[in-house]
């Protein structure tokens, strides 16, 4: 009977533990995301840009151009393109573009941008001030609305070295349904 007893215990304990292990695997998952964002926003790593209340007051004579880049998921009834395709600016200096969307959708659509910036290795040198990812953006149907973003490049660029060949940095947006649980392949132009 004894041996039944522990052997009893010895199955809960195991069993407790094991899902213990299971719930502290799926919490991990779950916060898998949100950490490597972090990380990624913190170390500009994966072309992550940073956020800045203002550039600095320091404009250096290197020009560096900025392309755009402009996707959205497929099951997202919308047109997403940049109103410009590039602009030169100096380090330091504020520049400011804009994104046309509209909604050819039936119904009012919220979406979110993701963004990044290649190469990747500018990242952390790549600031916005202001941009139209920082919120969602809902659009009613047949709605057309111009979405801006001010950004500079950190004049610390130009003591890395290791980026003294980087004439251009593109920043890339894609966009996708916020009720969207799984991120669907994007697709270029309307």
């Amino acid at each position: 009977m004894d041996t039944m007893s522990n052997k009893g215990k010895t199955n809960r304990r195991t069993a407790i533990i094991l899902g213990g292990v299971v719930f502290g695997m799926l919490g991990m998952a779950y916060a898998a995301v949100p950490l490597y964002r972090i990380f990624c926003q913190v170390t500009g790593y994966g072309g992550t840009t940073g956020v800045a209340a203002a550039a600095d007051k320091i404009v250096a004579e290197r020009e560096i151009a900025v392309r755009f880049n402009a996707d959205h998921a497929a099951n997202l009834p919308w047109s997403f393109k940049p109103e410009q395709r590039e602009v030169r600016i100096k380090v330091g200096e504020t520049g400011l573009a804009f994104f046309a969307a509209e909604n050819f959708g039936k119904k009012a659509i919220t979406g979110s941008a993701v963004y990044n910036v290649t190469p990747q290795k500018a990242g952390e040198y790549f600031n916005k001030i202001q941009c139209f990812c920082f919120t969602e953006q809902t659009l009613q149907p047949g709605e057309k609305v111009d979405m801006g973003v001010s950004f500079f490049v950190d004049p610390e660029i130009i003591n890395d070295h290791d980026l003294d060949d980087v004439k251009t940095i593109t920043l890339s947006y894609s966009f996708y349904r916020k009720d969207d649980d799984k991120a669907a392949e994007p697709v270029s132009g309307p």
